[in-house]
């Protein structure tokens, strides 16, 4: 389906798909695979009450791991795949900006969640200290303060967060067609207004 030319009647069925053909994906050396960390991130924001376009945003903040051309080790070969850029550019043809800015930046958060939470950092998996490296480290003080100026930083963060929560093997989820049904929801509205 990746030469199909996406638009809003198909970007769910286009979505499904890549869970269905790659969600079983390993999830650069976690302990979940691709599909259960995005569903778990998808669980937290739910349990915790977010809107339907939050939860569309900790479902597909990962995404853009779909989207290149990357071999499979490129952690280890030292690149950053910009994933975060990829999936933002996907999404922001359909979706509100809700769903699209804290895709665009839930990498850039993790790097400022750790220039402003000491603790932090000693809280991130071993994958994430990894990636942190390759995306730039934590944010010096300008990059703080620039970060901060986003009108969406609280959703970015709040997604970031449950990035960060959802990847324990064995947690219990919806299926991917409860949430893509809200993410259906979300592109309806959007699709209105």
């Amino acid at each position: 389906m990746s030469q199909v030319e996406l638009n809003r009647d198909n970007i769910i069925p286009f979505l499904a798909d890549i869970f269905n053909r790659l969600g079983a994906d390993s999830y650069l050396g976690e302990e979940v695979s691709m599909s259960e960390h995005m569903l778990q991130s998808a669980f937290k924001a739910e349990q915790a009450e977010e809107s339907d376009a939050t939860i569309t945003a900790a479902l597909l903040h990962d995404i853009g791991h779909y989207t290149g051309e990357f071999p499979e080790n490129y952690i280890e070969l030292g690149v950053d795949n910009q994933h975060e850029t990829m999936g933002s550019a996907i999404l922001e043809r359909f979706f509100p900006a809700e769903v699209y800015e804290p895709v665009r930046w839930h990498v850039e958060a993790k790097r400022y969640l750790c220039a402003v939470e000491p603790e932090y950092f000693s809280g991130l998996s071993d994958a994430s200290v990894k990636t942190l490296e390759l995306q730039g480290g934590p944010l010096d003080h300008n990059q703080v303060k620039e970060f901060e100026k986003n009108p969406h930083l609280d959703a970015i963060v709040r997604v970031r967060r449950y990035d960060d929560g959802g990847k324990l093997a064995g947690v219990l989820t919806p299926d991917i067609g409860h949430y893509l049904d809200i993410a259906q929801s979300v592109l309806d509205e959007n699709t209105e207004n």
